[in-house]
């Protein structure tokens, strides 16, 4: 008897993960039978396919809470689910992964779990060191998006994962970005832009600094495009450096890719990644990458700088010679788009896709 599977991502909130997560969904539900989906972020029910049974709380209030509250909730409805079913169920784990592997383990149920960002980022501490060393070994299949991920679990946890590259939907990228944008740039000046959480992690703070820099040396705009809780931090800085003509933020769009073909210029300022899906969106639509070379993803994709420009993390300076040096050579520069985007096919949609689906096929 198959086991079905329940997806468990307790908080949605329109990231990169979440985009992995509705392709794969959508891939699966057309190849596997009896999938559903443990949430509590309702509002996304429409980007899945119908097929999969969303299994959440009936009041749209609980969709406000944090993410720890929700990782809480939707493990105990978790449980409930491995009782109904008698344990009679697959997990592939996208969010909170170290309490939804302690919690199939108990019950014996297999698990899949996702690993989204680098340890560099969470490794540091402690007490998290400890518990993904010692309850991710318990996991049937621990699956990562880049190769250089998958070594660092080798080191720093002596875990054997799997590397499955995100799935990039070319022909949908193309087509959104033909889609009018309310948002337009300045003529006659370099377009740059930056799109992602405003977060630590993120750190467009360093972009801003780079900036300041520049702000003199040559005529650009940015456009910083995203949510979070630095977005007063950005805004404090913008306004003290005096940068309110040349930069403007504005928030998380469902559609990004428009303004994104506007553009001329890409740049990711990451402390440090899983594999940036937004890379490979500025690369579909052939613009320029500058990113910092933090782990993990950026020099992979980049295929360590022949396919844009890399910086260390946080150096600023780097990043704004980086910027001059592409203003005044746009030309030259044409021969490393042109060859990122040849190198695409590594993360081919269908390709990867079928990988999960093997994964998940032999574990069912």
């Amino acid at each position: 008897m198959k086991k079905d599977l329940i997806i468990f991502m307790p908080s949605i909130e329109g990231g990169g993960v979440e985009k992995n997560l509705f392709i794969i969904s959508d891939y699966l539900s057309k190849n596997l039978k009896n999938i559903s989906i443990i949430t509590l972020s309702k509002s996304y029910k429409k980007k899945f396919n119908k097929k999969i049974k969303f299994i959440t709380l009936k009041n749209n209030l609980w969709d406000k809470l944090g993410r720890r509250k929700k990782f809480i909730i939707s493990l105990f409805i978790l449980l409930k689910e491995i009782i109904k079913r008698k344990g009679n169920i697959l997990v592939f784990c996208f969010q909170g992964n170290i309490y939804c592997t302690l919690l199939c383990k108990i019950f014996n149920v297999k698990i899949i779990v996702r690993s989204n960002s680098a340890p560099d980022g969470w490794s540091q501490n402690i007490i998290k060191y400890f518990f993904f060393k010692h309850v991710f070994k318990f996991a049937d299949k621990i699956i990562v998006n880049s190769i250089e991920f998958k070594k660092k679990f080798r080191q720093k946890f002596n875990l054997k994962a799997e590397c499955i590259y995100n799935p990039l939907n070319k022909e949908e990228i193309i087509y959104q970005s033909k889609k009018k944008s309310n948002f337009n740039y300045p003529n006659k000046k370099l377009k740059m832009i930056n799109i992602g959480r405003f977060t630590d992690q993120k750190d467009q703070i360093t972009l801003l600094k780079a900036v300041n820099i520049i702000k003199n040396k040559i005529n650009f705009y940015l456009y910083i495009v995203g949510r979070g809780v630095e977005k007063n931090n950005l805004e404090n800085y913008i306004k003290k450096k005096n940068l309110g003509k040349k930069v403007k933020i504005i928030n998380f769009q469902n559609n990004p890719f428009s303004l994104l073909k506007k553009s001329d210029l890409f740049i990711l300022s990451s402390i440090y990644e899983g594999l940036p899906n937004v890379l490979l969106e500025a690369i579909v639509l052939k613009k320029y990458v500058i990113s910092s070379n933090c782990p993990t993803g950026p020099r992979e994709i980049l295929l360590n700088g022949k396919g844009g420009s890399l910086f260390n993390p946080r150096d600023y300076k780097k990043l704004a010679q980086l910027i001059i040096d592409y203003a005044i050579n746009k030309k030259k520069n044409t021969s490393k788009i042109k060859f990122a985007y040849k190198h695409l096919y590594r993360f081919d949609y269908k390709i990867n896709l079928s990988k999960y689906l093997k994964i998940i096929e032999s574990l069912i």
